[in-house]
């Protein structure tokens, strides 16, 4: 029984830093994302919203997240955005489309 709860508390840990790594990488990403459309990510709203399993390249299985996240043109609007992780590498993303306004 011991060594059962000692399993389950290890692979609850092992989740725990993955998940805190790959969001880390979700930020990136964003950064990445935002600086190529010229827009300026709001750190703070990246938050992965599901968790489920998809397969690579190789068929391996791996965990596939999805993060929504917020960009702005102008630190005044917001624009809802979403970007998908297959491991460690972007698997999808979602930008809306917005109007660019010259000041």
């Amino acid at each position: 029984m011991e060594i059962l709860l000692l399993i389950m508390l290890i692979a609850g840990a092992w989740f725990w830093l993955d998940t805190i790594s790959k969001r880390e990488a979700a930020i990136h990403f964003g950064h990445t994302l935002a600086q190529r459309c010229q827009l300026q990510l709001l750190d703070e709203t990246v938050a992965c919203t599901k968790i489920s399993f998809g397969r690579d390249s190789r068929g391996h299985a791996q965990f596939l997240r999805e993060y929504a996240f917020e960009l702005s043109p102008n630190g005044a609007e917001r624009m809802q955005c979403t970007l998908k992780l297959l491991g460690k590498q972007l698997h999808s993303w979602d930008i809306p489309p917005y109007l660019q306004t010259v000041q």
